[in-house]
C-alpha cells in the first residue's frame, strides 16, 4: 500500500516520467489525511482501486490505492488507462476551438455545410409532442449551439422520460441509455437527422447530444477522423501518448475492470471488462462525448495547457480558454434544464464543460472548469489558484450525483493548498 509523500518527494512514480516538483514542501499531515481519505473509500468496498493527481503551481501529488479489480491482487499505478466517459467532453471541445482559432470554422455560423443530414430542422411544438407535432426552426444550427449544449438535441430523459421523442431516440440508439453507439458516424448523422429537435436552436441546454455531433463535425471539417485529428493537433503535441478511443492490445493489462449497480437487481456487476469491453478495440463511432480512455499525467498535461501560463504547448490561444471557460448560460435556461439536484446553484456551462460560479464549498471556487465521467472520473482545473485536479476510477456512481469518493477527493485538494 502506498504511503504519502514526504517532502519533494512525488508518492507515485512512472518509469521515464520525471517527478514534476520544482521546490517547496507538502504538508505530510494533509498529505496523510488525504491518503486516508482515498483509502476509506477503497477499504469500503465502494471501489477496487483508485488514481488521483493534484498539480499545484509546479508541485504535485499522486496516489495510487487499491487493485484493477474486486477479484485481482494487480496494484493500481500512475500509469493506469481509465475510460474517461463524459470527461472526453472539454477535450473534443479544444478540438473544436482549434478549427475556429484557424478560421475554418466560426461561432455563429451555420454548420449545415458540414452537417446536411441537420439542415431545415422542425422542431416539436411541445416536449411531450408526437413527431409530427411540429413547428419549423427558426434558424439553423451553429457551433456556438454545440459547444454551449443548446442545439436543440440532447437527453429529454431529463425532462420528459416516457415522450415521444425519447423513445424515438431509445429506437434509434442514440442516447446515454443505449451508449456507446454501435455504428458508424455516418449512420449516427443519418438517424439523428430523422428526429425533430426538442427545442429551438440556442434556447435550452439539453446534455449530452450535442458533443456527439461535434465531433462528426470536427472529423467531416478536417477531413481526418476525430481520434486522428486530436491526436496530431493535441495529444501528441502534450505528450499524452496513452490517451485515444481504445486500448492497444499490448497495454490491456493497463485497463482496469469498470462497474456499476444492476439498475434493477441492485447488484454491483461489471459494465466493461479489461479485455473484450469497448474500450479494447477501435470503435466505428468515435464518440466525441464520452469514448476516450487516458491516465492521470495526460490529463495533467492537457489541464496545464488550459491554465493561463500553465506551461508547455499552446493548443489555444489564452483569449479562446478564457471565452471557453466563462459561463453562457442565462438565469432563464438554467431554470429550464433540470439536471443533477441543485446543479445549477453553482455552476454554468461554458463551450464543452462545466464552470463553477459561485462559492457553495470548499471545492466551489469561482471559476473552477472541467467536467466529470459517469465511471468514476473527474478533471478540473482553477485558474485562480493554478491547480489541476484528476481523480480516476471506474465505479459508477449510484445514483445521479456526483459520487462521494469524486466529492471527498476535491475537498481534499483544497485543503492541501492551505499549508503550501
Amino acid at each position: 500500500m502506498l504511503v504519502p509523500t514526504l517532502p519533494n518527494q512525488s508518492s507515485v512514480m512512472t518509469p521515464g516520467r520525471p517527478s514534476a516538483i520544482s521546490g517547496g514542501a507538502f504538508s505530510p499531515t494533509r498529505l496523510a489525511r488525504m491518503h486516508a481519505t482515498l483509502e476509506r473509500h477503497v477499504a469500503s468496498g465502494h471501489t477496487p482501486g483508485l488514481v488521483s493527481l493534484v498539480y499545484h503551481r509546479g508541485r504535485e501529488h499522486a496516489e495510487a490505492i487499491g487493485t484493477m479489480a474486486f477479484d485481482s491482487d494487480v496494484p493500481m499505478r500512475r500509469d493506469t488507462i481509465f475510460r474517461l466517459a463524459s470527461t472526453t467532453k472539454p477535450i473534443t471541445a479544444v478540438g473544436a476551438m482549434i478549427l475556429v482559432e484557424e478560421c475554418r470554422l466560426r461561432l455563429d455560423d451555420p454548420v449545415d455545410e458540414w452537417l446536411p443530414e441537420l439542415r431545415d430542422r422542425r422542431v416539436l411544438r411541445t416536449i411531450e409532442s408526437t413527431l409530427d407535432d411540429t413547428v419549423p426552426a427558426r434558424r439553423s444550427i451553429t457551433l456556438r449551439d454545440l459547444l454551449t449544449f443548446r442545439s436543440g438535441y440532447g437527453e429529454v430523459a431529463f425532462l420528459a422520460p416516457a415522450c415521444p421523442l425519447q423513445q424515438a431516440l431509445v429506437d434509434a440508439r442514440l442516447p446515454l441509455s443505449e451508449w456507446p453507439f454501435a455504428g458508424t458516424p455516418d449512420d449516427f448523422m443519418k438517424r439523428l437527422g430523422k428526429l425533430p429537435l426538442a427545442f429551438q436552436p440556442g434556447e435550452q441546454w439539453l446534455y449530452h447530444m450535442s458533443a456527439e455531433i461535434l465531433g462528426v463535425l470536427i472529423a467531416r471539417v478536417s477531413g481526418a477522423s476525430l481520434g486522428a485529428f486530436l491526436k496530431e493537433r493535441i495529444f501528441e503535441p502534450l505528450g499524452m501518448a496513452d490517451t485515444g478511443f481504445y486500448v492497444p492490445g499490448g497495454e490491456l493489462h493497463r485497463l482496469p475492470v469498470c462497474y456499476g449497480r444492476d439498475l434493477v437487481s441492485g447488484e454491483l456487476v461489471v459494465l466493461d471488462q479489461a479485455g473484450g469491453g469497448y474500450a479494447s478495440r477501435p470503435p466505428l463511432f468515435e464518440s466525441g462525448a464520452g469514448g476516450l480512455v487516458s491516465t492521470v499525467d495526460d490529463l495533467l498535461a492537457f489541464g496545464r495547457m488550459m491554465l493561463v501560463n500553465g506551461g508547455g504547448p499552446r493548443i489555444l490561444s489564452r483569449p479562446t480558454i478564457q471565452l471557453m471557460t466563462a459561463d453562457h448560460l442565462t438565469p432563464e435556461q438554467k431554470a429550464a434544464s433540470p439536471f443533477f439536484d441543485h446543479f445549477w446553484d453553482v455552476r454554468g456551462w461554458g463551450l464543452g464543460m462545466g464552470v463553477i460560479t459561485a462559492r457553495n464549498d470548499i471545492a466551489d471556487v469561482p471559476g473552477r472548469f472541467g467536467w466529470d465521467g459517469a465511471f468514476g472520473t473527474s478533471w478540473h482545473v482553477d485558474p485562480k489558484e493554478g491547480l489541476v485536479g484528476v481523480f480516476m476510477t471506474q465505479r459508477r456512481p449510484d445514483r445521479l450525483a456526483l459520487s462521494p469518493i469524486v466529492l471527498d477527493f476535491w475537498t481534499s485538494a483544497y485543503q492541501l493548498i492551505e499549508s503550501w
